[in-house]
């Protein structure tokens, strides 16, 4: 056997090698993903019976003195500890969802309208940091299979991440694209942009690109549940001081998502 024969013979066996290292390598990231949100799922109901009894003992002492409180200074110090309550109630409340979501309620929702409703909410934070805000795209319809209600949250979230890297002025454009199977919800800032160890990490629970501007908290990591649950995924391109895209591309209907 010359030496090119036994490289023939041992090509399909290595690249057959190489697809299973590759296949293997996809299953065990999955299974740490799951392992991850059911730790945090875990951590979350744990939290809740441990603290949120606590916390409804000292929040309701607390509203009883602020009625009861006449003296400026004290008060605002009671309505204090009561908001940081609720600020703990609402943390819990959201690794909850994170790790164990209500499953999406399908029906045939508008896209173009809900993506205007995004803007219009969008609009007033927007134009308090002079920031300008450009929905581009279709203006007719373009119907699609989601829960309306969950992915106007995941859009929030990202439209709401983009306004605190900007932090003043700069730009935000909303972008809806038709891709046969598919539609692409784009939203693009012109901001600091994000690192690439950093952008690595970005979907996970209260990981806080600080360089970015872009704050603590699980906004992007709800983002990311929803549209992975519809059957879509979100991509991120930045480089620093470029700006960022987050391309979150859906499915049609569940009958396409099957297709592809």
């Amino acid at each position: 056997m010359t030496p090119v024969e036994g490289i023939g013979g041992w090509l399909p066996l290595l690249t057959g090698r190489l697809a299973r290292l590759a296949t293997l390598e996809s299953e065990f990231q999955r299974t740490l993903e799951a392992e991850k949100l059911e730790a945090i799922a875990e951590f979350a109901a744990g939290a809740g019976h441990e603290v949120n009894n606590p916390l409804a003992v000292i929040s309701g002492r607390a509203q009883f003195y602020l009625q009861e409180e006449e003296d400026p200074e004290r008060r605002h110090a009671w309505a204090l500890m009561i908001a940081q309550t609720k600020r703990v109630y609402e943390m819990i409340a959201d690794m909850m969802l994170f790790a164990r979501p209500p499953q999406p309620e399908f029906e045939m929702i508008e896209l173009v309208e809900l993506v205007d409703r995004l803007v219009e909410e969008t609009a007033p934070r927007a134009a308090e940091q002079d920031t300008t805000l450009l929905r581009k795209g279709p203006d007719g319809p373009l119907t699609i299979e989601a829960d309306g209600t969950q992915l106007m949250v995941a859009l929030r979230a990202i439209c709401k991440n983009s306004l605190e890297a900007l932090g003043r002025e700069g730009r935000i454009e909303i972008e809806v694209e038709s891709r046969q199977q598919e539609v692409e919800i784009r939203i693009i800032d012109d901001g600091p942009g994000i690192a690439a160890q950093e952008r690595r990490h970005l979907f996970d629970p209260y990981y806080s690109a600080r360089q970015a501007g872009r704050g603590l908290g699980l906004g992007l990591s709800k983002a990311w549940r929803i549209v992975t649950n519809h059957g879509g995924r979100i991509d991120v391109e930045s480089e620093p001081g470029r700006g960022t895209a987050f391309t979150i591309t859906l499915p049609r209907s569940r009958a396409s998502q099957r297709v592809m």
